[in-house]
């Protein structure tokens, strides 16, 4: 069924001409379901739909529509996660009512002069766009009186909830007229929000646009596999296979994020970082960065990053899946927005194929293994590139054509052929060099039969051959460098890097640890270990041999002694070195 005009939704003819000069000719799906239900029947609402899919024109023009400008009472009240959403909000609703005179719109928000916002509410505000921290303030300073609302949205209010705002959630409400109209929009619908919709809604209406907790589908999903110690470097190569790249890079930590926003920037790229550690003023100077695409490339926590509305984003990376698996759905939804194609890319190693099965279950969509580019392909598409902004850039004739007599002259000698080959290589020869010997590092599965590549080991003995035999390592790190046998577990993967890998027991000293593997894999975890770090810090990994016996020959394991004592003696730290050649103490 075609879509009707923006004219039919039936709109006043003020809102109708704010929202055509800014280039509004047909609604998005959202708008066209929610718009023409709200300005008919007073209702609550659940409107579940994607991140850039035009929510606050769904909502803001009928509550523009609905409120009594000679009422100078607070009338409507609109929730959202972030300051920057928050700012975004108003300054949309703003431009719809460009033409309704009277109109006042307020935003109030954290990491800014509170006594400002005041003196604006002072003066009668009609809607009140918030963020829950600042709002609640405000009705505790007896500064926001929402006892006359007719109207609440919490827009995005999984992130809300995700952001930890439930109580302060609860606490607005409870002071809202129980006979106002609730609208809930969100991506997804995690159970706090449904609780929400119980409690606070009466029978509300409900519309779903695409399907529940579904991703963009203007988003391609790609995934590239790798090991882990590769990751940046199949950042770099994907970024450089898209010169035009306009995208906001997530990662796991505030440290993570740090240290890959310095490799980007060390290497050359317009790049910048956004994390919990930056005043408000600097996350508003990045923010503007980018905004403006002095930036091309944003790397952000997802906490960091909740709420931005920046759009023509060309790519969403994950350098790590998410951990909670509908964090992933926002993170791409930030790509693919207003009717643009977006791609998502993430950067896996082998363990995470799962998530990725998860997370297509969960969208109900297909991700493409890609492999990542090598050299040859990387410098085609970068010399492409160039040659194309050469053909497009724009000459200024009054500032160039004096000089080209003495340019003409000077080139003069130089045939057609050799010209393109000179200026290919001056803007080119850095692309060419670094890639010239760039390795392969897209991460290939070995069968569990193949050892064809290991001609010097054993074939691995059959489970039903007996009991897998391990062996027992030695690791210079404990509790007192916070690590523990989840951290030491990801330390073997990231290091190892091999899927079949038996881990057998693991013990967490204070300043050492033990830890074992299926003996076939021995030599692979010290080769693998050499040179390893943990937290920036050196580490040593060995085999743990037994220890001699303080009073003869015996020889007694480390294991045999913590058996004996019921735990460790505390005679035995490990200060003083390695545990090999410490010996134990006769009590």
């Amino acid at each position: 069924m075609e879509s009707i005009t923006i004219d039919r939704l039936g709109l006043s003819e003020e809102v109708l001409r704010a929202v055509q000069e800014l280039g509004f000719e047909k609604p998005t799906p959202v708008q066209e379901k929610v718009i023409p239900l709200l300005l008919k029947t007073p209702t609550d609402l659940v409107a579940l739909a994607q991140t850039g899919t035009g929510k606050t024109a769904a909502y803001g023009l009928p509550i523009i529509e609905q409120i009594s400008i000679a009422d100078k009472n607070t009338q409507a009240l609109i929730l959202s996660p972030t300051r920057e959403l928050c700012m975004q909000i108003a300054k949309d609703l703003k431009k719809y009512s460009k033409y309704v005179k009277g109109m006042s719109i307020q935003a109030v928000y954290g990491g800014t002069d509170i006594n400002k916002q005041i003196k604006a509410l002072d003066k009668g505000v009609h809607i009140i766009v918030a963020t829950p921290g600042r709002m609640l303030d405000l009705m505790y300073r007896k500064k926001a009186d929402i006892t006359t609302i007719e109207t609440v949205v919490l827009d995005e209010a999984d992130e809300m909830l995700n952001m930890g705002f439930q109580e302060d959630l609860n606490n607005i409400l409870q002071d809202t007229p129980s006979d106002k109209n609730t609208y809930l929009f969100s991506a997804t619908m995690p159970r706090e929000a449904e609780k929400i919709a119980r409690e606070y809604m009466s029978d509300p209406e409900k519309i779903t646009v695409g399907k529940r907790n579904a991703g963009a589908e203007n988003v391609e999903h790609l995934y590239y596999m790798v090991q882990a110690k590769d990751r940046y470097l199949a950042l770099k190569r994907i970024a450089d296979l898209n010169p035009d790249i306009y995208g906001i890079i997530f990662c796991r930590t505030r440290r993570e994020t740090k240290e890959i926003a310095d490799k980007l920037i060390n290497d050359g790229y317009n790049a910048d970082a956004l994390h919990g550690d930056l005043s408000q003023q600097q996350r508003d100077f990045v923010m503007q960065k980018f905004r403006v695409k002095n930036l091309q490339m944003l790397v952000a926590t997802d906490v960091a990053a909740r709420g931005l509305d920046v759009n023509e984003l060309t790519h969403v990376i994950n350098v790590d899946l998410p951990d909670d698996l509908e964090i992933y759905t926002h993170c791409s939804g930030r790509t693919g927005r207003a009717g643009k194609k977006g791609v998502s890319i993430n950067i896996v190693h082998s363990r995470e194929k799962g998530k990725i099965r998860r997370i297509e279950q969960l969208i109900g969509n297909k991700f493409e293994h890609r492999q990542v580019p090598g050299g040859a392909e990387i410098c085609k598409t970068q010399l492409f590139h160039m040659i194309d902004k050469m053909q497009k850039v724009e000459i200024d004739h009054d500032q160039i054509d004096p000089f080209l007599p003495d340019v003409y002259e000077k080139l003069k000698d130089l045939s057609k052929e050799d010209l393109i080959k000179n200026f290919v290589a001056l803007e080119f020869n850095r692309f060419l060099a670094y890639y010239k010997n760039a390795k392969d590092i897209n991460f290939v599965e070995k069968s569990r039969r193949d050892f064809s590549d290991r001609p010097d080991r054993q074939r691995r003995p059959s489970r039903d051959a007996g009991r897998t035999r391990y062996t027992r390592f030695f690791i210079s790190v404990g509790s007192k460098d916070n690590l523990n046998a989840g951290t030491l577990i990801g330390l073997i993967n990231r290091y190892c890097q091999d899927r079949e890998m038996e881990i057998g027991k693991i013990e967490v000293m204070k300043t050492f640890s033990f830890f074992e593997v299926g003996e076939f894999y021995a030599d692979q975890v010290l080769a693998a270990f050499r040179g390893a770090k943990f937290d920036k810090r050196s580490i040593q990994v060995e085999v743990a041999q037994p220890r001699e016996h303080s009073g003869g020959g015996k020889k007694e394991s480390f294991r045999d002694r913590r058996d004996k004592k019921g735990g460790f003696n505390k005679g035995g730290s490990s200060k003083g070195g390695s545990y090999k050649g410490r010996r134990r103490e006769r009590h």
